[in-house]
């Protein structure tokens, strides 16, 4: 039995063209994803999902109940594979996560999602904190631009640095092409 899941955060339709708060990037971080879970799947080695449910009054996207809030169908869970929902950027928190992965023996968590800079990197952080080995697929992440002090930082600046960060102690950070010959049962 393997000790390594893949790991996919918020690959939801509110990120996509059409959604209420695209990402840039998303259609091609969902490609790689997507690349991934097939080669999860083709091992048959556990794969977990994450869905976001926003319950914040005045919440703008994945409000419950609305379609953005559903699964990409390009990664979509299949029979069997767990769906974890979360109302916290973090995974691990007020989630039976941890627990799934303990009592599936998971070590090593292969981590596919959105936004980078937001639920990608607390749950990278989390895992980290709580032992688990990590390896971020670059290239399966997807974020946006973000602003603060009158300056706006492109999507694809945002993307690199949450990246050199968590790549500086909390993750291996690779692209899938580079992370799926390595893959072994």
């Amino acid at each position: 039995m393997s000790n390594i899941a893949l790991l996919i955060i918020d690959l939801q339709q509110d990120y996509f063209p059409g959604g209420k708060m695209v990402l840039d990037g998303a259609d091609a971080a969902a490609a790689r994803a997507r690349e991934a879970l097939a080669a999860f799947r083709a091992r048959r080695m556990p794969v977990l999902h994450v869905k976001h449910l926003s319950l914040r009054p005045g919440a703008g996207f994945f409000v419950p109940g609305t379609p953005g809030v559903e699964i990409h169908p390009g990664v979509a869970p299949a029979a069997g594979e767990p769906v974890i929902e979360k109302n916290f950027p973090n995974s691990f928190r007020g989630t039976p996560l941890k627990a799934q992965l303990q009592s599936g023996g998971i070590e090593h968590l292969v981590v596919a999602g959105m936004m980078t800079h937001m639920c990608v990197d607390a749950s990278v952080r989390a895992a980290f904190d709580d032992g688990y080995r990590v390896t971020l697929l670059a290239d399966a992440c997807a974020t946006r631009a973000q602003s603060w002090g009158g300056e706006t930082v492109p999507a694809r600046q945002v993307h690199a640095a949450f990246l050199a960060a968590l790549g500086a102690v909390y993750a291996t950070i690779l692209n899938t092409a580079d992370y799926i010959p390595t893959l072994q049962e």
